[in-house]
């Protein structure tokens, strides 16, 4: 049972992956327009705010954490991501920003997407 209890605590879980994304978006995001002298800034501060609240689940992960944003002007966007790896013990999730069945008044004048890859070491 404790070694049940104990892989349980070092999984890959998807859901707080996904909810350190949301509450690190939301908190610089949510308000601000798209400015483009700002956004080296937005992406650095969300990668690393990302990475640092991920590190403190102290999980036996090593972290990449890639963040692009892109103004809302109508132009298109196509993205993927592939990995070799472990599916049983390494992970990667991507959160698009804003929500599109979000409840909040989304930011209209931009896009985030995030991608965090999580490898078990």
């Amino acid at each position: 049972m404790d070694d049940l209890q104990g892989s349980d605590e070092t999984a890959w879980v998807q859901d707080d992956v996904e909810r350190i994304c949301a509450e690190t978006l939301d908190g610089l995001l949510k308000e601000p327009q798209y400015a483009e002298e700002m956004v080296p800034h937005w992406i650095n501060e969300i990668c690393e705010t990302v990475v640092a609240k991920l590190n403190e689940a102290k999980k036996p992960f090593k972290y990449i954490v890639s963040c692009m944003i892109m103004q809302r002007n109508g132009a298109g966007i196509h993205t993927a991501t592939s990995c070799y790896w472990d599916a049983g013990s390494d992970g990667v999730f991507t959160y698009v920003w804003p929500r599109e069945k979000s409840k909040d008044v989304a930011n209209k004048s931009m896009y985030c997407i995030v991608n965090v890859f999580g490898l078990e070491f």
